[in-house]
């Protein structure tokens, strides 16, 4: 008895139709992935950031007492010609008597925020980086990662960098204004200045709201009310 054996081989137009297919599929889903991968850097070291500064401030609180007898806060302060003249040097006097003995700083490095002024940016081990506003310390801006590259987007035209690769949070529990309220004896919290209440003002607020065209200081907070987690709807695009 004879037996028949049939050998059934791809040919080179399927297997290119295959790899064509395949080609595609990968097109479609890796910009996803790479995005998904990318929003969860930002969430968890977002996440991990707000621990350890407000886990810092508490420790402060221990050995220095409460906040409103800190010598801390440097408020704005304009020069004869009524510009405001650069803290850098005297905010890093206050973050290192306060705040630097109870969180690793791995080192920090003198720079230029996105007006080119002044600043010092403090890195920790996780790659993502701080500095305080040129002015004042009162507003900080975290950078999940690659911070002078995310400042050098701003140098180049990006309309703000804020909610995209910085986020800005504020540390200001000290002021009873109306303004301040939801900063009130608390530690470090998103942006939320002047916020009045209304979650459709996070996104849509003119000055500071997350959209497109906007400030965007209001993105961390739009992040934090989602359980430290981008929501769909974000209106911005993270990258690093």
């Amino acid at each position: 008895m004879e037996h028949h054996c049939n050998k059934h081989g791809f040919t080179l137009a399927e297997i290119l139709i295959t790899l064509g297919i395949i080609g595609v599929v990968a097109a479609l889903t890796m910009p996803a992935l790479i995005q998904n991968y990318t929003n969860n850097v930002a969430e968890t070291r977002l996440k991990k950031f707000y621990s350890i500064m407000n886990q810092a401030i508490l420790q402060s609180i221990v050995d220095n007492g409460e906040v409103e007898n800190w010598s801390y806060f440097n408020n704005g302060i304009k020069d004869n010609d009524g510009n405001y003249t650069n803290q850098a040097d005297k905010n890093d006097e206050s973050f290192q008597k306060y705040l630097a003995p109870y969180l690793k700083i791995t080192h920090k490095k003198e720079s230029k925020d996105p007006d080119d002024k002044k600043i010092i940016l403090y890195f920790l081990a996780d790659g993502s980086a701080f500095s305080f506003h040129p002015e004042e310390n009162r507003d900080i801006t975290f950078y999940p990662k690659n911070p002078e590259k995310c400042i050098e987007k701003a140098n180049v035209g990006l309309a703000s960098i804020r909610g995209i690769c910085s986020f800005s949070f504020e540390f200001y529990p000290i002021s009873q204004s109306d303004y301040w309220k939801y900063l009130y004896k608390k530690g470090l919290e998103p942006t939320l200045y002047e916020w009045d209440g209304n979650e459709n003002t996070l996104y849509n607020d003119w000055q500071r709201g997350c959209n497109t065209n906007t400030g965007g200081q209001y993105c961390t907070a739009i992040i934090q009310r989602n359980g430290w987690k981008v929501p769909k709807n974000y209106p911005r695009r993270i990258s690093f």
